[in-house]
């Protein structure tokens, strides 16, 4: 039986206690689904793919990842469906254990030495596992921490799940790290993989401990459920996902550049070694513990806009000078260049996306509408560590630093046709508005 307050409303489990257990299960998807870009550009290369050649190892590798993020829509479609229809806390718990699952398989697979061609095919189909089950976490883990939350602090509530995204990459980078100085061989991959069986128990217990939503449990209570809500999305709202598909553009594609990339196209063009890009990323993922929270509460002054566009500005500017700092070959400008990415373009832009999209649909479409438009933009961000290598064969590190910046220029001009929806902003106009108003006397 659904507990409920004196005025009638489902009672809510506390914001803080709701957005830490979401943020931790976050952290654990995003740790399994890492680890995998990383062993990409790192070693799946030759393991898997059996090329004395670096670069078509390469692409060969980042093709799997791309699978991975191909399948994030399908994930996103599911996960939006049932969120809607039976609960956003079922529909966490699954997605954790696919994820889960699939990483521990990848750590337990053949080599293409040990078993030929099957190896590639079965690393393949265990990434688009992954991609499923990372596609419908995201949705489901805002949505608990945002519909928890009190309206006016939902930018802050919302980014507290974003942390586990740095948290996750920061394990997972520090995971390849201390892997590499502890073992040799094959085991230097497996271990990261094989490990994450503990965290996501660890995971799963957390994450059964808290209530459903209470925006859900109203819908039940008010017989609003919708009988196919992503496709009523699909319909209705369309405009509204292809939207959030480009503004997500600059956050997650010059994510993977940053990160994934940079990984391969160091080492390609040996200007620097992948440890300092490991650690910019992990030095940049710790500051991203703290920063998402301060761009969510100021969103929750300012508005969710000037936030995001803080991001998607930095990032037309910086595509350019991250790369020149990366070519001084100087390990503190690598580390630089990375960690002021990830602080500057990503961060501003990813701790607004959970109550910016969230509020842009009602509760009963709303898992489905964020969760397409949020895993729509995987379509395209999959393929760009791909892309970027082979524009850096084709014309050099101008290629990928233009397409940084490009990135930049398409979610701007996404975001300008989205509407504010700050409470804070939307009575701060509303206030506005009726002080310009003529005063009638009678």
């Amino acid at each position: 039986m659904t507990q409920v307050t004196s005025t009638g409303a489902p009672k809510r489990d506390g914001a803080v206690k709701v957005s830490i257990a979401s943020m931790i299960g976050s952290a654990v998807e995003s740790y399994d689904f890492f680890i995998y870009g990383t062993a990409a550009a790192g070693w799946f290369g030759k393991v898997f793919f059996h090329t004395t050649e670096p670069i078509v190892g390469i692409l060969a590798a980042f093709a799997t990842l791309a699978v991975g993020f191909f399948m994030r829509p399908l994930g996103g479609y599911l996960a939006g469906h049932y969120g809607d229809r039976i609960g956003r806390k079922s529909v966490l718990f699954w997605s954790l254990l696919a994820m889960g699952g699939a990483t521990v398989l990848i750590g337990a697979l053949p080599t293409y030495e040990q078993a030929g061609v099957i190896a590639p095919v079965l690393l393949i189909l265990l990434r688009m596992i992954q991609g499923i089950g990372f596609g419908a976490e995201w949705g489901g883990a805002v949505l608990m921490a945002c519909e928890h939350a009190p309206p006016r602090r939902r930018g802050f509530f919302g980014a507290v799940p974003q942390i586990g995204i740095p948290m996750g990459l920061l394990m997972a980078n520090g995971a390849f790290l201390l892997s590499v100085a502890l073992f040799e061989g094959d085991w230097v991959w497996r271990m990261p993989f094989l490990v994450s069986i503990v965290m996501v128990v660890i995971g799963i217990f957390i994450r059964l401990s808290v209530k459903e939503s209470p925006d859900f449990e109203a819908m039940k209570a008010q017989n609003t459920i919708v009988k196919q809500p992503a496709m009523d999305v699909l319909r209705n709202d369309w405009r509204k996902v292809l939207r959030i598909v480009g503004v997500r553009l600059a956050e997650t594609g010059g994510y993977y550049i940053t990160t994934s990339f940079m990984l391969s196209y160091v080492v390609l063009a040996q200007v620097s070694t992948k440890e300092n890009v490991l650690w910019g990323t992990m030095i940049g993922s710790a500051i991203g513990l703290v920063s998402h929270l301060i761009y969510g509460a100021w969103s929750d002054r300012i508005g969710r806009r000037p936030v995001f566009f803080i991001g998607a500005l930095f990032t037309i500017a910086f595509g350019i000078p991250m790369f020149m700092l990366i070519n001084t070959g100087a390990g503190v400008m690598v580390v630089t260049a990375i960690s002021l990415s990830l602080l500057l373009s990503h961060d501003p832009i990813f701790a607004v996306e959970p109550s910016w999209f969230a509020e842009q649909f009602p509760p009963n479409v709303r898992s489905s509408g964020i969760s397409l438009g949020y895993n729509g933009a995987s379509l395209v961000a999959g393929t760009l560590p791909f892309l970027a290598t082979g524009l850096y064969g084709i014309v050099g590190w101008i290629g990928p630093a233009l397409l940084f910046s490009l990135l930049g220029v398409t979610s701007t001009l996404c975001a300008l046709t989205m509407r504010e929806t700050a409470p804070a902003v939307e009575e701060r106009e509303l206030s506005l508005r009726q002080a310009r108003r003529p005063v009638v006397n009678g």
